[in-house]
């Protein structure tokens, strides 16, 4: 045996997590969430990490409240029992849909509450606002979690947009080369 191989949870046997739009009095527990997912040593339990990348906050309380209170935007949560297991932020930019603050509990990751939410978000892009395309931005060396994306038909664009240094509401930058690229899957005929 390798040795570090961990059991995770699965949804199988469980039930499917429940979904819902945040409101102003979850920030704190959203908050809460996607630092764990990203940063620090408790964020090392999952692959989400972004510790060795980045310090800092990943998400302003602001920019949260203002996420959750403008039109074609909606903070997701999925729990199960009452208990916060995973948040992402869905919304219309451009005429597509945008996928992003993607956030598992670091002990839930692989065992399927990540997969339900990117389809739950889908679903409200495609059905409920009919956009034709979900559009992301993932920092291109993470290839990893790009590889994960492709697997589930997302395809990198080649388009680049320059990480925001000096802005500390998305984190402290460990080096110097970070930017994000553009991933994009189309959303039209998926459940047609």
């Amino acid at each position: 045996p390798c040795g570090h191989a961990r059991s995770r949870p699965t949804m199988e046997g469980m039930d499917t997590p429940s979904f819902r739009p945040a409101n102003h009095a979850d920030i704190p527990a959203l908050v809460a969430l996607v630092t764990s997912a990203y940063r620090g040593d408790v964020s090392r339990q999952g692959w989400t990490t972004e510790a060795d990348l980045l310090d800092g906050h990943r998400i302003d309380p602001d920019v949260l409240a203002r996420d959750i209170g403008r039109a074609r935007s909606r903070i997701l949560v999925a729990e199960r029992g009452g208990e916060m297991l995973a948040c992402a932020h869905v919304a219309e930019e451009d005429g597509a849909g945008y996928f992003g603050m993607f956030s598992v509990r670091p002990d839930l990751q692989g065992g399927g509450v990540g997969k339900a939410m990117l389809a739950e978000a889908e679903r409200i892009a495609r059905e409920e606002w009919q956009l034709p395309t979900m559009r992301m931005t993932v920092i291109d060396i993470r290839d990893e979690l790009i590889a994960v994306y492709e697997r589930v038909g997302y395809a990198r664009t080649g388009i680049k947009k320059p990480f925001p240094y000096g802005d500390e509401r998305y984190g402290i930058p460990k080096r110097a080369d970070l930017r994000f690229e553009i991933l994009e899957k189309p959303l039209t005929g998926a459940a047609a």
